[in-house]
């Protein structure tokens, strides 16, 4: 049974593309026709699109991986943070990072900054500073919060990322696209798809659009939690990765995600002393300035 229906997308705004000159001609096998220059989406692969999204991304949190929301545009924010935080995943919805991904471990120095700050506030090194420096502190953590606040249990890098607007957050998809981490993404009218393992078109502008959306991947990810939690308290025993496998195929999954569910567990924390840098030129403007907020003496 589909998870949504024709009726609920229509009621949302679902179908509205953007002008006809804007178009990307990638999008061509998701649009249904043209009304009064605008690009109608056809529902129909929408919520064909959305079916296979939603399974595979409920597959990934029942294995008890982690996919990453990313929604930077104003009318997204609100919805995915409310939305994403009930089923307990990372998100971001403040400035994209640059080398989130790619250069994971410096993100992750950062992260764990701002619990060395709490730590000082609570065992007392705070009586110690000067007003000046408390305050110095005190900013420095509010920045980090409002940056990576939201990726804080993030302890290694995402399975998947799910996108709203790929033309916006295009540093994301690239930086995904390096590491092959699949991608499931809102693709409007004037966006290009070929990138996106999971790509459904839909309205990336409308708020109700993007709720509608963004609450049938919650659910399927709750849905996913909940199988996960009613198994363990099953199978108290793991099985091999090799039965998991086989049956992740038999079940029709695309190879990208079976491949993001089975992969070798890393160690918990991917933290290291040394910084990695990716000398890639198209980043330098999107990056935010980590590196100063980790390495100096406080």
């Amino acid at each position: 049974m589909p998870r949504t229906n024709f009726k609920e997308l229509l009621d949302a705004g679902v179908h509205f593309g953007h002008l006809k000159r804007k178009w990307n001609p990638a999008m061509a096998p998701y649009i249904f026709m043209e009304r009064n220059g605008i690009h109608i989406i056809d529902l129909e692969k929408t919520i064909t699109k959305l079916d296979d999204a939603a399974s595979a991304i409920k597959h990934i949190a029942k294995s008890g991986k982690k996919v990453l929301f990313v929604a930077t545009k104003k009318q997204a924010k609100e919805i995915v943070a409310e939305k994403v935080k009930a089923v307990n995943m990372p998100y971001v919805t403040e400035r994209w990072p640059g080398g989130m991904l790619t250069n994971f471990p410096t993100i992750r120095k950062a992260v764990k900054k701002m619990s060395s700050i709490d730590k000082m506030a609570t065992d007392g090194t705070f009586l110690n500073l000067s007003k000046r420096e408390r305050l110095q502190v005190t900013r420095q953590r509010a920045k980090l919060e409002k940056t990576l606040g939201s990726i804080i249990d993030l302890t290694r890098l995402p399975s998947a990322l799910f996108i709203v607007d790929v033309s916006k957050e295009h540093i994301a998809v690239r930086e995904a696209k390096r590491l092959g981490i699949p991608v499931f993404a809102m693709v409007d009218t004037n966006s290009d798809p070929s990138d996106i393992e999971f790509p459904i078109p839909a309205n990336d502008d409308a708020s109700k659009s993007i709720s509608l959306i963004i609450g049938v991947v919650c659910q399927a990810i709750d849905e996913g939690l909940n199988e996960r939690k009613n198994e363990k308290d099953k199978e108290p025993q793991q099985k091999d990765k090799r039965i998991i496998r086989k049956e992740l195929e038999t079940k029709d999954i695309p190879a990208a995600i079976i491949e993001a569910i089975v992969e070798e567990d890393e160690e918990e924390d991917v933290d290291t002393d040394d910084d990695i840098t990716i000398d890639d030129s198209d980043d330098d403007d999107d990056s935010v300035k980590v590196l100063d907020d980790t390495e100096g003496e406080i």
